[in-house]
C-alpha cells in the first residue's frame, strides 16, 4: 500500500513574519526611548517601505522560516515512527538515512514557502506605495491569519456535516439492502 508523508509547503506558518517584524522594530523602539544618535540612525535605516527595510525583512523571513521549521518538525522522530510501523521511503534505508532524506526534502520545500511568506508580507507595502496611500497596519500576516482561520472553519464544517450523516444513519437503525430496508439493533 502506498502512502505519503504530509509535509506542508509553509511548515512554519506565519511565525517567521512575526519574528522578523518583532526584531526589525527593536532599533526604532530603543531609539524612541533613548536619545542615542546611533540608534536613531539605525532606526531611520529601517523605515517601512524603504529598500533596505524590504530586503532585510525578506531575508529575515527566509531565515526564520528555516529556523522555525527546524524547531517544530522533528525528522528523527518521523523516521523512527516509520521504522517502527514497518514503513519506508523507496530507495532510502530506514533510520538515520530516512531522517537525512526528510531533512533534505524539507530544506528544498522551505525555500519556496519562505519566499511566498516574504512576498505576502511585503505585498501590502508595495501596493500602498504604488497606490500612494499610507499603509495603516494592514499587513500580509493579517491576510494569512484570516485565510488560515477560514480554511480551518471550512474543514470543521465539513467534519460536522460528515458526522451528522453518520449520526442520522445510526439513529434510524435502518439500512437499505437489495431494495429492502433491514433493521439492525
Amino acid at each position: 500500500q502506498k502512502t505519503f508523508i504530509p509535509i506542508r509547503l509553509i511548515t512554519a506558518g506565519v511565525m517567521p513574519i512575526i519574528f522578523a517584524q518583532t526584531i526589525i522594530i527593536v532599533p526604532g523602539t530603543l531609539a524612541s526611548f533613548t536619545k542615542n544618535t546611533v540608534l536613531t540612525d539605525i532606526a531611520s535605516f529601517f523605515t517601512p517601505g524603504d529598500l533596505p527595510y524590504d530586503i532585510t525583512f525578506a531575508i529575515m523571513i527566509l531565515l526564520f522560516s528555516y529556523f522555525y521549521t527546524s524547531i517544530i518538525f522533528n525528522s528523527v522522530d518521523l523516521a523512527e515512527n516509520l521504522k517502527k510501523q514497518g514503513g519506508f521511503i523507496p530507495g532510502v534505508k530506514p533510520g538515520a538515512s530516512t531522517a537525512d532524506y526528510i531533512d533534505g526534502v524539507l530544506a528544498r520545500i522551505t525555500l519556496p514557502g519562505g519566499l511566498f511568506l516574504a512576498g505576502i508580507a511585503l505585498l501590502p507595502i508595495f501596493v500602498s506605495r504604488w497606490l500612494g496611500i499610507p499603509n495603516r497596519g494592514f499587513g500580509g500576516t493579517s491576510v494569512l491569519i484570516v485565510v488560515g482561520v477560514l480554511l480551518d472553519t471550512i474543514a470543521q464544517v465539513e467534519q460536522h456535516r460528515t458526522l451528522r450523516k453518520y449520526d442520522g444513519f445510526m439513529k434510524t437503525g435502518r439500512v437499505k439492502f437489495r431494495g429492502r430496508q433491514q433493521r439492525f439493533m
